[in-house]
């Protein structure tokens, strides 16, 4: 079995299975999919009632209705419609951090935890017949997997993360400042990274924001990250540039560091909120699937 095949477990699957990702404007695509939207359609959900006008379909006429009533009544049914989906992952060398060691061995580092979230949404995506593109980036587009579309395209999806690796340094400004990558068609997109960036981030999700999307910023950290257990005079290296600094790690810089990295998240928190953008924290030592299951439901990103 392939890589790509294991990126989420059976189990979960199946309890993805009955979720949908839940958008908070309904989306006119271009196929009819599963997804209702606020325009009356063909779908097979009924919906109302309303008085014949010269021009409508007299095959949606109730019969029924004209014989209790005398009045010509038109049936009126939800538009399902699909929902472009868009996954965006930062492949920047930073993600790869974060892997559990001795007795926490099982937990993923930033990178495979953010891989099969975007799994996770992707497949439920797939799963109720909307559109899923996926990329990964640094500081251009890396790798693209254009539209799918249909459950049957969840292993290709899956193929694609899995053939992403991360890769030197990022800059996300000079990713999403290009036009030419930005979606075309309005839709959801959620981009999953650490978004430890010393610019570049607010200006990239107000790009994302212009090109009609309704955008979830995931902020995939390693619990060290925001509350590091380290003593002594150590050599920190930075994971992309490999710069060095040499650090005394005592207890007043541990907490200046905590609270630094607390005013950094709630700071990208408040621009999201400020501007509609839906903002979530994801700690690697909580199991993709609790996250997927728990935090996306209470979100209401998920139904």
């Amino acid at each position: 079995m392939s890589s790509g095949a294991n990126l989420l477990d059976p189990t979960l699957m199946r309890r993805l299975d009955q979720m949908s990702i839940a958008a908070k404007n309904r989306i006119r695509g271009t196929m009819q999919g599963k997804r209702r939207s606020r325009d009356m359609g063909s779908s097979m959900e009924f919906a109302d009632y309303r008085l014949y006008t010269p021009g409508d379909d007299t095959r949606q006429l109730d019969w029924h209705a004209f014989g209790r009533t005398g009045k010509p009544f038109i049936k009126l049914f939800m538009d399902e419609q699909e929902l472009q989906v868009n996954l965006w992952l930062d492949a920047s060398k930073s993600m790869d951090f974060g892997r559990g060691e001795g007795a926490d061995s099982l937990r993923l580092s930033k990178w495979e935890y953010a891989r099969q979230l975007a799994a996770g949404i992707g497949y439920m995506s797939l799963n109720r017949f909307d559109r899923v593109s996926a990329a990964a980036f640094t500081t251009q587009m890396t790798k693209q997997q254009k539209l799918l579309r249909g459950k049957g395209s969840s292993l290709k999806l899956f193929e694609f993360l899995a053939s992403c690796q991360t890769e030197g340094t990022g800059d996300i400004g000079a990713v999403f400042r290009n036009p030419s990558i930005l979606p075309r068609q309005a839709g959801m997109t959620w981009l999953f990274s650490d978004f430890l960036y010393e610019q570049g981030i607010e200006e990239s999700l107000k790009y994302l924001l212009a090109a009609k999307q309704e955008v979830v910023a995931v902020q995939v950290l390693a619990p060290e990250e925001i509350n590091p257990d380290l003593t002594g005079e150590l050599r920190l290296i930075d994971s992309e540039s490999g710069a060095a600094k040499e650090v005394a790690m005592s207890s007043k810089v541990l907490q200046a560091y905590r609270e630094a990295a607390l005013q950094y998240t709630q700071t990208l928190r408040a621009f999201c909120y400020e501007r509609g953008i839906t903002y979530l924290l994801a700690i690697t030592n909580v199991p993709p699937g609790d996250f997927l299951l728990g935090e996306l439901r209470r979100s209401g990103l998920v139904r």
